[in-house]
């Protein structure tokens, strides 16, 4: 029997960052459009959401493979530390790429495609655009940043050079179809080994996009739609040069709903409350969120490094919190830090709670205060939309959604970069006036547990906080808060993705 019923498939790999973006507009578009069937596919760490996408009648298909590749995680995962790097790597790849493709077969395997058939990507899942295009199935591109990599300098010419009629073929495109401006774009590296012989041994298909799989010749009779690419940050913070394809869409931050933000169930069923500024009761909460409610009553400044210790950039958990504590003992401020569940420096921060203090009321599972109560570590979650509002300041790693985040409650920043796109957002930051320049990662998490390095980081970092907190800084913050404010950026996509597929 043939299926009547359109399927949305969301294919989002990355960390939390990478992926809530997208699983946000997935249950907004099943929540406007009942009439297909949404699915999500992603890694199986991020378990939790699946609760959250069932509530909103999204499917959740996990695959196995980790957010992130760094060697210690690859070594727990096979435990062949024997194996190089790049092997264990590559069978990774390997076993990922496989189970996307068993997953896509099972979904859209039953018959011929729809015409509204989509699968949405973001840049980690490129996978996804060699699927739709074995089975037949329109994609798009949505990213909650801007391209992470750049095409190698040579990349172009290379391209002329070897593949004279594709390069042909893409600049001389009528309007509207896709281009030369595509592939520089972000579409690169599907042209690359690492992606051709994939198409070519796996999905029988041609090893470049645009050519026939036997003759390797441009398909010159038939010219795909240039792909819609949608962004999920404001314009008011990105600039959106000419030069960019013209199936672009800037749509606005993409921020999950609240109630998928807290790690307990009992607050998430008040954050209603949260997201409206209502008032509550204090029983309402759990007791680790009544803590860190106290807390931030003094204002204090968040630091925030995410995912960056499980990729393998905090060799030294203690020199990091030796760090934090010098600045405390040499100036005035309070810090709140989020561990972000790195098992090394949550067993660092439970060590020296252990040794500072016994008393309990100090600490329990959710969180620890070191310093004399100035350094609040909380091994939780909750939503950084509310807790930042209460912040005095963000010190943080760059990620797209911490500094959309504070920029949207208005909080001057402290960016230190590490990869990737962190690093344009800490420059953007700083261009837009609402940070000081960014720091070196030795500024804020030193390899070696040193009394100089310690002294160097702390001295910079204190004067980093200093100049976020400076009037002229919190003046900008606020302005820019302001601009974004009446932004719906995932009702923004639902909208894009709507007219890409020619619903009313």
């Amino acid at each position: 029997m043939e299926r009547t019923k359109p399927k949305a498939v969301f294919m989002a790999f990355g960390t939390k960052g990478d992926v809530y973006p997208l699983s946000a507009i997935a249950a907004a578009f099943a929540c406007d459009q009942k009439q297909y069937e949404v699915i999500l596919i992603t890694h199986s760490a991020h378990q939790s959401l699946s609760s959250h996408l069932a509530e909103k009648h999204v499917e959740y298909c996990p695959v196995s493979s980790p957010p992130v590749l760094s060697a210690e995680q690859i070594n727990d995962l096979e435990g062949k530390e024997d194996l190089s790097f790049s092997l264990q790597k590559k069978k990774i790849t390997q076993d990922h790429r496989q189970k996307c493709y068993s997953l896509i077969e099972r979904i859209f395997g039953d018959g011929a495609a729809l015409d509204g058939d989509v699968i949405v990507i973001n840049f980690f899942a490129l996978e996804g655009w060699s699927l739709a295009e074995s089975f037949c199935v329109r994609c798009v591109v949505a990213a909650p940043y801007v391209v992470p990599y750049s095409a190698p300098a040579t990349f172009e010419s290379q391209f002329q050079r070897e593949l004279p009629l594709l390069y042909r073929y893409l600049t001389e495109s009528p309007s509207g179809k896709v281009c030369w401006q595509d592939v520089i774009h972000w579409m690169w590296p599907l042209f690359t080994e690492n992606w051709g012989l994939w198409r070519n041994d796996n999905l029988h298909l041609s090893s470049c996009p645009f050519t026939d799989p036997v003759t390797g010749i441009p398909t010159w009779h038939q010219r795909p739609q240039s792909p819609l690419v949608m962004y999920g940050f404001s314009r008011e913070v990105v600039e959106c040069p000419a030069y960019w394809p013209p199936k672009v869409r800037v749509c606005g931050f993409w921020f999950p709903p609240i109630e998928w933000q807290f790690t307990c169930k009992r607050c998430q069923e008040i954050s209603v409350y949260f997201s409206s500024g209502g008032q509550y009761a204090k029983d309402d909460l759990c007791p680790s969120h009544l803590e860190l409610h106290n807390f931030i009553k003094t204002n204090p400044v968040f630091v925030g490094l995410s995912s960056i210790g499980s990729m393998g950039f905090l060799k030294d958990p203690h020199a990091f919190l030796s760090v934090l504590q010098t600045v405390l003992n040499t100036t005035r401020y309070r810090f709140i830090l989020f561990t972000a569940g790195y098992e090394p420096l949550e067993l660092i921060v439970r060590k020296l709670a252990a040794e500072e203090s016994s008393d309990q009321k100090k600490w329990n599972e959710d969180f620890v205060r070191l310093c004399d109560g100035q350094l609040f570590c909380f091994f939780g979650s909750l939503p950084y939309s509310w807790l930042f509002k209460n912040c005095a300041a963000v010190i943080h790693h760059g990620g797209s959604g911490t500094t959309a985040a504070a920029l949207q409650a208005g909080t001057p920043q402290v960016v230190c970069p590490f990869m990737l796109d962190q690093f344009y957002w800490a420059e953007r930051m700083h261009w837009l006036g609402v940070s000081p320049e960014p720091l070196s990662r030795n500024h804020l998490v030193p390899d070696k547990n040193d009394e100089t390095s310690v002294q160097e980081a702390a001295h910079v970092l204190s004067k980093a906080i200093q100049d976020a907190l400076s009037s002229r800084v919190k003046a900008r913050a606020a302005e820019i808060s302001e601009r974004i404010s009446l932004e719906d950026g995932v009702s923004e996509a639902v909208k894009c993705l709507k007219e890409e597929l020619g619903i009313n």
